[in-house]
């Protein structure tokens, strides 16, 4: 069974846009990602959307659907009624390249800034042992394609721009939670989380746990853990004395004078 849907597409650059309407045939079993290509083949051939895989594994299809952030390729026309019509536009947390296409390099540069993991270099290949249990809580946090969906509808970033140069955002703060719990990483990034990437900015709302097309409980096993982490190594008493000690300048100690026999 077919239909035709009435689609209100974003169309425009960094300079400005609009919302173009459309009418797209639509069949059964047919994702929004499909819809799209029907209409870019058809009606607007110089409409940019990005898009790889199709099989909601590279994360290039993000957008908002309804004022949703997804995937393209992964929400099903079947969702909406038929009368519905489908706001389609970009990502609204990053600048906008073209129609559907946003400028999401803020992402990569926090990429780079999170410290790479650090083994012991004193273990050998092979030689290190960790339990299952340890491989399973830094494994989930792998699973991500980064489609930023979780970036992008963090409202410590989208509501407030301002804050992009302190806030690493839930993406990579999850990094840096799967490094620290890694048990054969070495470094210690707890003090970098709040201080250089924002996580005292983040107050848990669940909003990037909800987007998330590989279902990570981003807030719950990784950002709060991370802050209870932070919170033991920065706010506890004895923790803190004990920094402070350990941190105490090396003075040179006088030499004691022989006793005489």
């Amino acid at each position: 069974m077919s239909y035709k849907a009435a689609l209100r597409v974003w169309r425009g650059d960094d300079g400005q846009g609009e919302l173009a309407d459309y009418t797209v045939e639509v069949n059964d079993g047919e994702v929004v990602l499909d819809v799209l290509h029907r209409l870019q083949a058809t009606q607007a051939g110089d409409l940019a959307i990005r898009w790889n895989c199709k099989a909601g594994k590279c994360g290039s299809c993000s957008m908002e659907i309804n004022g949703r952030p997804g995937l393209a390729c992964m929400t099903r026309m079947s969702t909406f009624e038929p009368a519905e019509t489908l706001t389609i536009t970009p990502l609204r947390t990053f600048p906008v390249i073209r129609d559907l296409v946003t400028d999401v390099s803020f992402n990569y540069a926090k990429a780079r800034e999170i410290p790479s993991f650090t083994p012991d270099p004193s273990i050998g290949l092979g030689e290190f042992r960790m339990q299952q249990v340890d491989v399973q809580r830094s494994q989930e946090f792998r699973k991500c394609i980064e489609c930023y969906l979780c970036q992008n509808t963090c409202h410590v970033i989208r509501d407030h721009p301002e804050n992009e140069r302190e806030f690493a955002g839930p993406r990579f703060l999850m990094r840096i939670a799967e490094l620290e719990m890694h048990p054969a990483d070495e470094a210690d990034r707890r003090e970098i989380a709040q201080d250089d990437f924002g996580l005292g900015l983040c107050n848990i709302t669940k909003c990037c746990t909800e987007v998330c097309p590989e279902n990570i409980k981003i807030t719950d096993n990784a950002l709060i853990p991370l802050k209870e982490r932070v919170v033991g190594r920065k706010y506890d008493p004895l923790t803190w004395l004990g920094s402070k000690i350990g941190r105490r300048p090396q003075h040179d100690t006088p030499a004691v004078p022989a006793r005489k026999a």
